[in-house]
């Protein structure tokens, strides 16, 4: 498991007193928080290792939903993010209220609760850390901020850290967070290994729905090597319902999102450790073909019946049921409307319940979903039988 610093938010900081701290930094360091230590054995030397050519999707229904044009522009070469990341990070529920004990409490939970084991294995000390207690101690991760940017556009003051990180060799995962403020999809692949699309998420459902939305345009320029991220999970820290937190993490999963816990896993209920622990969703997020997931239909009221799905490897379909109404809603599809062969037989199976529902799913496929809740699945190619 690696344990490392990052920067996100900077609230009850002095801006004074950061410039001054910077001004006495390496350049590169300027305005980012320094990740550090590492639970995990000393991390291998970087290999700079191109990230491997997306497989062509084998349809032509199927590359037409789902654009990965923009793949291959991610160049950082540094051998990480294969898939998008996983971990923890302090912010979300402690803000600047850290210290070493939570710290190292938390991380010993990840791995008692078998989270560190799922994949689980970055623990990210998230701002409001002096600069002059911080130093390089075998660091994995850097999420480098936007606060007191002193002014530099992203363009140019984030290059200059990956060159410094690269320049290390070693292998630290590069996480640009300046809020997609300047479009980064479009310039970060050849930067960062993921960088954010959207402002800081709150413990809302208006919020966590909002930024999914805002995510969607992104989604061409996601794969191995460079992640489209919408930022931390609110999953566990009491704002939403079981429901609404089922959804944000099927779509998390499914949009190939980073999925860094944001909730004090040391407390954390039964409930949220079944949504947070499905090995089922967390494998569709960590699939190697890379593509990221997006809304593809909306029906009724304000589209609030929706359904978004995204490719796998093996020839597979995740589709994830999103009840967005005010009530129990049916949601229904046909199945070219996802890509899907309309006169094939497909085998379902529900990521939540753990089971498959069907063996032979032809043309059209639909369930009830409660209000805000979603329902998930893979969708399969049938295997057929034949008699002798």
């Amino acid at each position: 498991m690696q344990e490392t610093s990052s920067s996100s938010r900077a609230p009850e900081k002095h801006p004074e007193a950061e410039m001054e701290a910077a001004a006495r930094l390496p350049l590169p360091i300027v305005s980012a928080l320094l990740l550090l230590l590492t639970l995990s054995p000393a991390a291998t030397a970087a290999a700079r290792v191109a990230p491997p050519r997306m497989q062509p999707l084998p349809t032509a229904a199927l590359r037409r939903l789902y654009d990965t044009s923009n793949y291959g522009k991610l160049q950082l070469n540094n051998g990480l993010a294969l898939t998008p990341q996983m971990g923890w990070n302090s912010w979300n529920f402690f803000a600047c209220n850290i210290n070493e004990t939570v710290i190292r409490e938390t991380a010993d939970a990840l791995v008692s609760t078998g989270l560190a084991e799922l994949g689980y294995n970055f623990v990210n000390i998230d701002d409001c850390w002096s600069y002059v207690k911080r130093g390089n101690k075998g660091v994995d991760y850097l999420k480098y901020d936007n606060c007191y940017n002193l002014g530099i556009r992203p363009q140019k003051r984030y290059p200059p850290m990956r060159d410094a990180l690269n320049s290390t060799g070693r292998q630290i995962f590069y996480s640009l967070c300046e809020w997609g403020q300047d479009d980064p999809a479009l310039w970060a692949g050849k930067v960062g290994n993921s960088w954010r699309t959207t402002d800081d998420i709150t413990d809302t459902w208006k919020s966590m729905t909002d930024i999914a939305d805002k995510n969607i345009k992104w989604a061409s320029y996601a794969g191995p090597g460079g992640w489209n991220d919408p930022d931390m999970l609110e999953v566990g820290n009491g704002g939403m319902t079981f429901a609404e937190y089922r959804s944000h993490f099927s779509i998390w999963a499914l949009m190939k999102a980073p999925l860094l816990i944001g909730c004090d896993v040391r407390n954390m209920t039964s409930e949220m450790m079944k949504i947070l622990s499905n090995k089922e969703v967390i494998q569709v997020n960590q699939d190697p073909l890379g593509v990221q997931g997006r809304k593809i239909l909306g029906e009724g009221n304000y589209g609030c019946r929706e359904v978004w799905a995204g490719p796998l490897s093996g020839n597979r379909l995740a589709v994830a049921l999103w009840n967005r109404c005010s009530e129990t809603a049916n949601i229904t599809m046909k199945l070219p409307a996802v890509g899907l062969d309309e006169s094939a037989a497909y085998s379902v199976r529900d990521l939540w319940k753990h089971e498959t529902l069907s063996e032979n799913v032809v043309g059209t496929f639909g369930a009830q979903v409660d209000v805000h809740d979603t329902k998930m699945y893979i969708f399969s190619p049938a295997i057929s039988v034949t008699s002798i």
